[in-house]
């Protein structure tokens, strides 16, 4: 089942109010959804829009994808930004688990581990003096 993030639009005729839904795909525009996460007024000056971000990150992170209008206010509200930070930063975490070096690796090497551990060490350390570091 494809699951969007998109709008259900609610008011008045010349008066339009939204609610942000979660919805399948397949469902009519005003129709059957799954969860309301966000409502989005754009009659008040200024537009005001309501978002439960914790909700809308959960959907985001199960693989919800929003329509364009909803990225845009996803985008305006910083939640998109944090979405794709707590993405990245799961992927970079794992690299940081860097193998120790030995004495196979160059002298550049085992002072990148350092640096990326935060060891201080001497500029004109020689090898042996290095790895005793590690």
């Amino acid at each position: 089942m494809a699951v969007k993030i998109r709008l259900k639009r609610m008011g008045a005729k010349k008066r339009p109010f939204y609610r942000v839904v979660i919805a399948d795909s397949r469902s009519p525009r005003d129709g059957r959804f799954i969860e309301t996460v966000g409502t989005y007024n754009p009659i008040s000056q200024p537009a005001e829009v309501k978002l439960d971000e914790a909700k809308i990150l959960s959907w985001l992170g199960n693989g919800a994808q929003p329509s364009d209008t909803v990225r845009n206010l996803l985008s305006n509200a910083g939640i998109l930004a944090k979405y794709n930070e707590s993405k990245s930063g799961k992927k970079s975490a794992k690299p940081s688990s860097a193998k120790k070096p030995t004495d196979k690796n160059t002298v550049a090497e085992i002072k990148a581990y350092l640096d990326a551990e935060g060891t201080s060490y001497p500029s004109s350390a020689k090898k042996a003096d290095l790895l005793a570091l590690v």
